[in-house]
């Protein structure tokens, strides 16, 4: 991978339905184990709701509070109501103004090369990283995660 994979775009706002679980740190050793059963559980609920995803699945991660614990979300994006009262969360999250984005090939738990070359151009190119990545789940298969595509969507700052 080079460092031209790395493209700048805005994130426009998406719904999402989600599921949240507490991980020990942002290590793909720590997030794997707390995330995993999330989506099973997620897409489970929305059939019982009856609700149909409207776009790839994704995660995000936000601060715990102290220590190195991070809030994770398995997250797909949906149209429905947040007034209604559901089985799981539907939130809207905010639109990026510019984000780093990059995609990394093959499992999640092999993702330290690629968001250390997405670093690297961030620094590289006069951007500050805000906060932790989004990994937007472009093809996924639990039975087969070398198949993966997901696309590392960092928020930046110009510094």
């Amino acid at each position: 991978m080079t460092t031209q994979d790395v493209v700048l775009k805005e994130l426009p706002t998406l719904r999402v339905a989600e599921l949240t679980a507490t991980a020990a740190s942002y290590e793909p050793g720590d997030i794997g184990p707390a995330i995993q059963p999330l989506y099973p559980e997620l897409f489970r609920r929305l059939a019982v709701a009856q609700t149909a995803p409207t776009g790839p699945s994704l995660a995000y991660y936000e601060p715990a509070g102290d220590g190195e614990q991070v809030v994770v979300h398995a997250a797909i994006e949906v149209a429905v109501s947040p007034e209604r009262a559901w089985d799981f969360a539907v939130v809207d999250l905010p639109a990026v103004p510019a984000a780093a984005t990059v995609i990394h090939r093959g499992p999640m738990d092999e993702v330290a090369g690629t968001l250390q070359l997405l670093a690297q151009w961030i620094e590289e190119n006069g951007w500050r990283a805000e906060g932790y990545a989004r990994e937007l789940y472009v093809e996924y298969c639990a039975d087969d995660p070398v198949t993966g595509v997901t696309e590392l969507q960092q928020p930046v700052t110009r510094v």
